[in-house]
């Protein structure tokens, strides 16, 4: 069977998203493109043959539309969350799955009621090789228990746009996320620290900012946000364990080596780096909409990972004071 999937939101991570889709996998189709804007769902879904659509509901109930890809704004993700839910249709929502936890937990009240998990979180860092190489060796034990993760998310620049909110709910949201799947367990507490401020930012954003974190298990983690470096995009992370230290290698591409020095090219955005990830996410998510089972990330996930968002912005907005992480008892749906 080929599936035929509905993307809710036609911005440049949709956009991306369906060539993608056309071009790098199997056992899909692209056969409606909805947007507030009609004329952006109409320039995105000529190419594919697609329909066009102005709102989500409308792509949501097409009966040609068989799984929905949404890729709009987090805070408007809930309600079409739910409503392909209730349509009885898997859904692969970009983070944050909402940015509210009393969003989040209404999506998973609807999926308990649908009787089948049904939503993916777009937390591509699980597909990626580096990673899951490095979740193999914490896995197999012979290094002894994780102590510590120190990360460092670094952006070239942002736009005027990105508020210091978004540091956390935004940037910060892949390794908290990440972090929760490499360690098996969840995050307890939370603090954000604020080192001095680069002259490189605009002046209403804190950058850069250090949000620091401990596990049920007393794993202590860091995570440098700094997204005005300029000179790429860099995703580091140093895994230590009791008798070993696991660090990402996956920047290095090439080195050169002339009198300037020996150096290796940067990624400069987040589709550079995880373009693998992103591809591996789709097929798998594709293949298991094909087989009606579910993959990836849970609303689970992405109802926890929001709760340590909310922690975190609530340590930002309270000079960096510890704030334990509120999670509501899992249920048994997603164990």
């Amino acid at each position: 069977m080929t599936v035929r999937i509905g993307l809710v939101g036609a911005g440049g991570m949709g956009r991306a998203h369906l060539a993608r889709i056309h071009n790098d996998l199997a056992g899909a189709k692209i056969t409606a493109v909805a947007d507030i804007v009609l004329d952006a769902a109409r320039s995105a879904a000529e190419p594919y043959g697609a329909k066009a659509y102005d709102n989500s509901e409308a792509l949501i109930n097409d009966p040609e539309v068989d799984a929905v890809v949404i890729a709009t704004f987090g805070k408007v993700h809930a309600p079409d969350v739910i409503k392909c839910i209730e349509a009885g249709k898997y859904v692969l929502c970009e983070k944050p799955l909402a940015t509210t936890a009393e969003d989040c937990l209404a999506i998973m009240e609807a999926e308990q009621k649908a009787g089948k998990k049904l939503v993916t979180v777009g937390f591509m860092r699980r597909f990626d090789a580096a990673y899951n190489e490095m979740k193999a060796v914490l896995d197999k034990g012979d290094n002894g228990e994780a102590l510590l993760v120190h990360n460092r998310h670094r952006n070239p620049s942002v736009p005027e746009s990105y508020t210091s909110r978004m540091a956390i709910d935004d940037t910060a949201i892949h390794e908290i996320d990440t972090m929760r799947w490499l360690l098996g367990e969840e995050i307890t507490e939370v603090r954000v620290d604020r080192p001095k401020l680069t002259t490189r930012r605009f002046d209403h954003l804190i950058d850069p900012v250090v949000v620091v974190m401990r596990t049920e298990s007393g794993v202590l983690i860091d995570d440098e946000v700094n997204v005005n470096l300029e000179y790429g995009y860099s995703i580091e992370c140093e895994l230590v364990l009791e008798n070993a230290a696991v660090r990402l290698g996956d920047q290095e591409k090439i080195f050169i080596r002339d009198i300037h020095g020996d150096r290796n090219a940067m990624c400069q955005s987040h589709i550079d780096r995880f373009q693998a990830a992103f591809t591996t996410e789709f097929q798998s998510w594709i293949n298991a909409v094909d087989a009606g089972e579910h993959t990836g990330s849970t609303s689970w996930d992405g109802y926890a990972a929001t709760a340590v968002v909310d922690a975190a912005v609530e340590s930002l907005e309270n000079d960096g004071k510890v704030v334990k992480v509120a999670l509501v008892e899992r249920p048994a749906f997603y164990a």
